[in-house]
């Protein structure tokens, strides 16, 4: 999953950095809905952050990959992600957009949908430094259709 950053002698043009975070991105719904959390956790810096709804923070590929694989487990599937900006300056870009989810129960499914917002670092490749997920959904929806726990 490894993209290396197109950099010419004089820097990397706006559409350059923003077709390749367009790319990740697309990089990270797909390890994340084969169940491959580990590429999702590679995405992230070694000091990333990784903010889902209703869920305390994970920090660090090994956090981030197991949060991974507990939202996996517990249902949620056909993670899509839409993009609507990306914006950078020299190294650092933020990108932001919707998402859109399904999680199944054991009787019933129930789609997610809701906001992003993503920072990225370029340290020879550009890896996700903070994500920050906020669901569209009121917290008695989801906690009334799967009964007491955390979704996210």
């Amino acid at each position: 999953m490894y993209r290396p950053s197109p950099v010419s002698s004089s820097g990397s043009s706006s559409s350059d950095v923003e077709s390749t975070i367009r790319n990740l991105t697309q990089d990270f719904c797909t390890a994340f809905n084969t169940g491959n959390y580990d590429q999702v956790a590679a995405l992230f810096a070694p000091d990333g952050l990784f903010m889902a709804p209703h869920r305390e923070t994970a920090q660090g590929p090994k956090a981030i990959e197991r949060v991974q694989r507990e939202l996996g487990d517990s249902g949620y599937q056909d993670l899509r992600f839409v993009t609507a900006r990306v914006d950078h300056s020299g190294d650092m870009a933020f990108e932001a957009g919707r998402y859109s989810v399904t999680i199944q129960g054991k009787d019933k499914s129930m789609a997610d949908d809701g906001k992003f917002l993503r920072v990225w670092r370029r340290v020879g490749a550009w890896l996700i430094v903070a994500e920050s997920r906020s669901s569209n959904l009121p917290v008695d929806a989801e906690s009334t259709r799967f009964g007491a726990g955390r979704v996210a």
